[in-house]
């Protein structure tokens, strides 16, 4: 029986954290308007470990300079999306291995908070995931998202499933809550972050349009939730997939206030008002890679 994305996902379950488990009652937030965010559209290569990581270091070097403080990137950037058949999965090792490590010395030196996807192994169990990594301005890792509908067939089979969703404090913000790909679908993740009072929900992704694409999920969070999404999709053809008419969006309250789409790698840069959770301006720069 043919198992489809849709079908598989609608059956989904996890488990929701009660409280996020880095403590924030000694933050002291000091709101800065406006938060300068890069997505970078990225078209990483299948298995090209080597070329993708200097895609996204250069990619976050050049936002930088355009004065990003946030930085997010699409999903499974540092290996494409169907990688196995080329690398397979012996790679994958507990993080942060030595790459993410001088990664985070980058990120220090330009004083950048970078949501970084990367597939892990954890330590304890050996299971692999595929996660967003949360890397404050300091080079410190200080959370991670691993994704729950992770496909059991096909080009996902070798992620198991996360089990919780937990928002992350991240300065400016107090909680920051974090999906990958299609946990847009079950709106019960979503839900559970803003119950744990998130303020902003962000999403890597590696979602090509068609049969099984985009049709309204990202809408429907914000509703569900009242917070805003900004989800950071990848371009590009990978193996199976073809990601170029991919949509990057910032959407609120069930509607897309921008939608970016780039055949070529390239970062888009917008200005986000802390105080009221949205675009301090419609303008946005697009800059080529």
């Amino acid at each position: 029986m043919k198992l489809t994305r849709r079908r598989f996902l609608a059956a989904s379950t996890f488990s929701a954290a009660a409280a996020p488990p880095y403590s924030t009652a000694s933050l002291k937030i000091t709101p800065t308007l406006p938060l300068r965010i890069a997505i970078l559209r990225l078209a990483p290569l299948p298995g090209g470990l080597a070329y993708n990581r200097r895609l996204v270091e250069t990619a976050v070097t050049r936002a930088a300079g355009l004065g990003a403080k946030w930085i997010i990137t699409p999903e499974l950037c540092l290996c494409g999306y169907d990688f196995v058949d080329q690398i397979g999965t012996q790679w994958i090792t507990p993080q942060p291995d030595p790459w993410m490590s001088e990664f985070c010395q980058l990120a220090a030196r330009l004083h950048l908070t970078v949501f970084l996807s990367s597939p892990e192994q954890d330590h304890q169990t050996g299971k692999l995931y595929n996660s967003v990594f949360v890397i404050a301005e300091g080079g410190a890792i200080i959370g991670k998202h691993r994704k729950i509908n992770s496909l059991r067939v096909g080009a996902e089979s070798w992620s198991s499933p996360g089990e919780q969703a937990v928002t992350i404090p991240v300065r400016p913000l107090r909680h920051v809550g974090i999906l990958i790909c299609a946990d847009a679908y079950s709106p019960g993740i979503a839900r559970s972050l803003k119950a744990q009072g998130a303020q902003l929900l962000l999403s890597s992704a590696a979602w090509a349009p068609g049969r099984h694409g985009p049709n309204g999920e990202w809408e429907k969070c914000t509703r569900d939730t009242g917070l805003p999404l900004l989800v950071c999709n990848r371009t590009g053809p990978d193996r199976t997939l073809d990601f170029t008419e991919a949509e990057s969006v910032v959407v609120k309250d069930g509607r897309r206030l921008l939608s970016f789409r780039s055949e070529h790698s390239a970062i888009f840069t917008i200005d986000w008002d802390l105080k009221t959770q949205n675009l301090a301006t419609q303008q946005y720069q697009r800059t080529e890679l």
